[in-house]
């Protein structure tokens, strides 16, 4: 009977998160599809042109351990407004950038965005606090699934928006103030259980140390960065590419729409997925994905080839990201939380820091071409999807005594 009542609490939760997913969520679809091209309109040096996309990761995670310890002690909806908070003055910071010519602002703006981004990679586990075991991984898939709705929403914004003012972009930002404005009101209706707090022998669990040395936590944490990573890698230099490649503004929205929808639709059964064949051939299927979204993207640079190498990517990251958060969550307990999904979220943004780093330098400044630079992107995926592909691979090898938590 409890177990049923604990399921129903995260139902309701589940709804609170997917509004959230698709209503405020759709402002990072948005800022990844213009944050590049507004970089270069604003940047000496094209080859810094991504730089804004960096800061928003960078920002997101240098916040998330604080995030993490502001959830463990507040709970859940504390940790939500005060991304909500930085989301609306990321893009008050941004428009004014954008408003003055000034890159530096512009950067800034970028930096606070990140601590919303931080506040909503905690919405998978926010999804997984109150469910049950058999219910968990269902529960992360439903709550990425209202990205599904921040793909249609987000870029058709961007659409609408990018020239709705004198400076270009200036009213996609505007708009994205409106999205956290919704989201905090959303935030007020969630109702997650505050953690336990410590027993008065102090007993919180294991170190960080000894948590990052348990051969799944290890795994599921390397898996998560490959995977984000590598799909920031690519997304953040696709709007280059396509229109480097003569294409227009709209092609790249449409593109990155695409992308976002195929990130979040298979969320509908890859729980399903996880629970049927297990979380490990799952993780690699998505890895696997990975793969032929670069393979398919070095094929040419048709309208065509991005469209199918961009959903590829989607994919493979769903499989990978879920994958890998339901490894991780299921590998601690309560206690232990605050600790490891702050220090899991420092480590995956640490990667995709550097990937979104790289991207610009890889798309502008590897090549004489958008085509030569855009293969380049496209190379670098390779040596970090066999490092991925094999911790995996010598996990499942290991003895099964020995792959416990």
């Amino acid at each position: 009977m409890t177990q049923m009542i604990d399921d129903r609490r995260a139902k309701r939760t589940i709804l609170i998160l997917v509004l959230a997913q698709a209503i405020i969520g759709a402002q990072m679809p948005m800022i990844f599809t213009i944050g590049g091209l507004a970089g270069q309109s604003l940047a000496s040096n094209p080859c810094f042109a991504t730089l804004p996309i960096s800061l928003i990761v960078l920002g997101s995670m240098l916040s998330a351990t604080p995030l993490s310890a502001i959830m463990q002690k507040f709970g859940r909806r504390a940790g939500f407004l005060v991304g909500a908070a930085a989301g609306t003055m990321g893009a008050l910071v941004g428009a004014y950038g954008l408003a003055q010519g000034s890159f530096a602002l512009f950067l800034v703006g970028s930096l606070l965005t990140g601590v919303y981004m931080s506040a909503h990679g905690f919405y998978r586990f926010a999804a997984a606090d109150s469910a049950s075991d058999a219910f968990r991984p269902k529960a992360i898939s439903y709550v990425m699934a209202g990205g599904l709705a921040a793909a249609i929403i987000g870029p058709q914004i961007v659409k609408v928006t990018s020239d709705a003012m004198v400076v270009p972009f200036m009213g996609t930002y505007a708009a994205v103030i409106g999205l956290n404005i919704i989201g905090a009101i959303l935030f007020l209706f969630i109702d997650i259980p505050k953690p336990a707090q410590t027993s008065d022998t102090g007993d919180t669990g294991r170190t960080r140390w000894e948590m990052l040395m348990t051969p799944r936590i290890a795994v599921a944490i390397i898996c998560a960065t490959v995977s984000y990573a590598l799909m920031n890698l690519m997304m953040t230099s696709t709007p280059l590419a396509v229109v480097g490649c003569g294409y227009t503004q709209n092609n790249a929205a449409d593109i990155v729409s695409g992308h976002v929808f195929a990130m979040f639709a298979p969320s509908f059964f890859t729980g399903h997925l996880i629970a049927r064949f297990g979380v490990e051939k799952i993780i690699g299927a998505g890895l696997i994905i990975l793969a032929l979204a670069g393979g398919v993207a070095m094929q040419g640079v048709d309208l065509e080839n991005f469209f199918i190498a961009l959903i590829l990517l989607g994919i493979g990251w769903n499989f990978g990201f879920i994958g890998a958060t339901t490894m991780l969550a299921n590998a601690h307990t309560p206690q232990e939380r605050g600790k490891i999904q702050g220090l899991n979220d420092l480590i995956v943004f640490g990667g995709v820091t550097m990937a979104s780093l790289a991207s610009g330098g890889l798309m502008n400044c590897s090549g004489g071409t958008a085509t030569e630079g855009w293969l380049a992107v496209n190379l670098a995926m390779g040596p970090f999807l066999v490092l991925a592909g094999g911790v995996l691979i010598w996990l499942a090898l290991r003895p099964k005594t020995q792959t416990a938590p």
